[in-house]
């Protein structure tokens, strides 16, 4: 069977040189480390000791890519890691560089019509869904989940794209909606963990297959390139890629919990 562990990171300190008053960076972000809870949890700290505030403007991988495209920020962090590097390659970005990660994981109703069972092989569950045609909501919305959702479609000889609109739905909708709609319909889904983890309205919904390495899901980040962006606050933006990379802001990361449960596992450098 396919798997990946996830280690624990000591957590570790790091004094932070202050920051002039009211500056700040906007990070251009996926949804899951929003919503999760993850910045409120681990910004405050840089805050404090850098006095560089955070603006973050969650939103799906692919639109967080074209803002930053468009110079509307300062760092990008999100779960695509070709489109990141394409990202760089094309000069918008001035480097990336690997920040944490955890896993995706498929939801489904209780009753599991498909029989999917729980699984560690993500090919046969979604080859179960949808030879049994049973429902399937998916963001439809180039957000890094979603990227990841065609990529595994494909990998398991399936083109759902060909039955939107039956069994197989789009929502256009982000992580909180999707699941809000599968959960309704009584559909399967993708979803990163942090987002299920935190994710309230679970109703009979339960995870039906993990631990698949194909499930792996790598956060990167990186600075936007002040030779596109020059508007860019280049260098406080890399004070804060340096915080979360550095052994302090890895131990923030790897401390965060909800419900006792880690959420995402540091592994910048390695």
């Amino acid at each position: 069977m396919r798997r990946f562990c996830l280690p624990f990171v000591a957590a570790l300190a790091i004094a932070i040189p202050a920051g002039a008053q009211g500056d700040f960076i906007v990070v251009q972000s996926t949804t899951s480390t929003q919503n999760s809870g993850l910045y409120d949890a681990i910004v405050p700290a840089f805050t404090a000791g850098a006095g560089i505030e955070v603006r973050v403007v969650a939103v799906g991988t692919g639109q967080a890519i074209r803002n930053a495209r468009n110079c509307d920020g300062d760092v990008l962090l999100v779960h695509a890691k070709a489109a990141e590097e394409q990202f760089v390659a094309e000069g918008y970005g001035i480097s990336r560089a690997d920040l944490m990660y955890n896993d995706f994981v498929l939801v489904g109703p209780a009753e599991d019509p498909a029989q999917v069972g729980a699984t560690d092989d993500i090919d046969a569950a979604l080859a179960a869904i949808a030879g049994s045609k049973a429902a399937f909501a998916s963001r439809g919305d180039d957000s890094g989940t979603h990227k990841k959702e065609r990529a595994l479609w494909a990998h398991a000889g399936v083109a759902p794209e060909g039955d939107s609109g039956t069994w197989y739905r789009e929502t256009g909708s982000g992580m909180g909606a999707t699941l809000n709609i599968a959960i309704g319909m009584g559909a399967y889904t993708l979803t990163d963990r942090a987002t299920w983890i935190a994710f309230g309205n679970k109703g009979g919904h339960r995870i039906l297959s993990e631990g698949d390495e194909a499930l792996f899901n790598q956060y990167g980040v990186i600075a936007i390139s002040p030779e596109k962006c020059p508007t860019v606050r280049a260098d406080l933006a890399q004070g804060f890629i340096d915080w979360l990379l550095s052994d302090a802001g890895q131990a923030a990361i790897a401390d965060y919990r909800r419900d006792g449960q880690q959420l995402f596992f540091p592994n910048a450098g390695r």
